[in-house]
């Protein structure tokens, strides 16, 4: 069986899972204990140069950004590497990249000097705008007041094109008048256990389903975080349409096309895009793959029992988390070309 990938209109290039940090809700088990290294210099150029071809721009036009147009610039913490991040600034613009952006955690933000500086250098390399994360998970480790300095600089030099995700959280912090860091526990004990997700857009894959749901039910005294559903129940909650879709894909350092949020999953090597893009992709040398697109997780779970893999008692809180245990089973009870970067499921839990 073979598939058709479409092109992507838009996308996240992951410079390196290396960051300063280790959120507890994080889709792509970042970490700072990550081996791999930073993406090289001539594969970023042939990866740009290749998107540029497909991407489009924000509806704003292509001086403007948009979440789900143009590239972002992402990882990990792409300012642990300040001059890979320039370099693809550089390059997207020779290219005519439109509605670049670069997606950060703001720990380097500690003087207005400094955010000054490189985000003018960036501006100057062609980049066209920033996004800020901000939720309590990153506020364990980064000052609140360095986002706060990021949003305020990066508003007077990018103007509208500045992201605040989430925006709920910014407006709360600042309201409580947090300073410094603040840890899981004292956040929610301050605000109530629902202030951590409140009405943001939240996902339960990755890391989360292991790391955080642990971290918060111990807070809680045993009493579970999410809802949990048994295998049977997620069946019906089909995933093909996110598997292969043309927005928000992610491509990494080592070459791995990533359908969008599913970490651990490539659909092959992005540095030939237009051979993928030609071809499509043979299932029959991807059972994983082949078995989520004939079949969703029903065909995938058949699969992972005959090579030892036992449902959680527990049950599951997502259909993401459903997906990421079987296919963490899975590579290590073989290797799958599908899986990848196979360190991905090293840093879940």
């Amino acid at each position: 069986m073979r598939v058709r990938i479409p092109p992507p209109v838009s996308g996240g290039i992951i410079l390196s899972y290396k960051c300063s940090a280790e959120c507890l809700h994080c889709m792509y088990a970042c970490t700072p204990l990550w081996n791999g290294g930073w993406m090289q210099e001539k594969d970023l150029e042939l990866l740009i140069s290749e998107l540029a071809k497909t991407v489009e721009p924000a509806p704003g036009g292509p001086e403007r950004i948009s979440v789900n147009h143009g590239i972002h610039f992402t990882g990990g913490e792409p300012f642990t590497n300040f001059g890979l991040l320039c370099r693809a600034a550089e390059l997207s613009r020779g290219c005519g990249v439109p509605s670049t952006f670069v997606e950060t955690n703001c720990f380097w933000c500690s003087s207005d000097r400094v955010v000054r500086e490189k985000l003018e250098l960036l501006k100057e390399k062609g980049l066209k705008g920033v996004l800020v994360s901000v939720n309590p998970f990153y506020l364990e480790f980064v000052p609140f007041e360095y986002t706060e300095r990021a949003v305020r600089i990066a508003q007077e030099l990018f103007g509208k094109n500045v992201i605040v995700y989430q925006g709920e959280y910014f407006r709360r912090f600042l309201r409580m008048g947090i300073r410094g860091k603040m840890g899981l526990e004292e956040y929610a004990a301050l605000e109530g256990p629902e202030s951590l997700f409140g009405d943001a857009e939240f996902f339960l894959s990755g890391r989360a389903p292991y790391r955080l749901a642990g971290r918060l039910k111990g807070y809680l005294r045993g009493r579970e975080p999410f809802p949990r559903f048994p295998a049977g129940r997620l069946y019906r909650e089909r995933c093909l349409p996110v598997f292969l879709r043309n927005w928000h894909n992610h491509f990494d350092g080592e070459g791995n096309f990533i359908p969008g949020f599913c970490g651990g999953i490539t659909l092959g090597d992005a540095r030939k895009l237009p051979t993928l893009l030609e071809e499509g992709l043979d299932l029959s040398e991807r059972p994983v793959l082949e078995l989520l697109a004939a079949d969703d997780f029903k065909g995938l779970m058949r699969f992972a029992r005959d090579r030892g893999y036992e449902e959680l008692k527990e049950g599951y809180v997502s259909k993401c988390h459903l997906c990421v245990d079987i296919r963490r089973h899975l590579v290590q009870a073989g290797e799958f070309v599908e899986l990848k970067p196979v360190e991905f499921y090293r840093h879940l839990v």
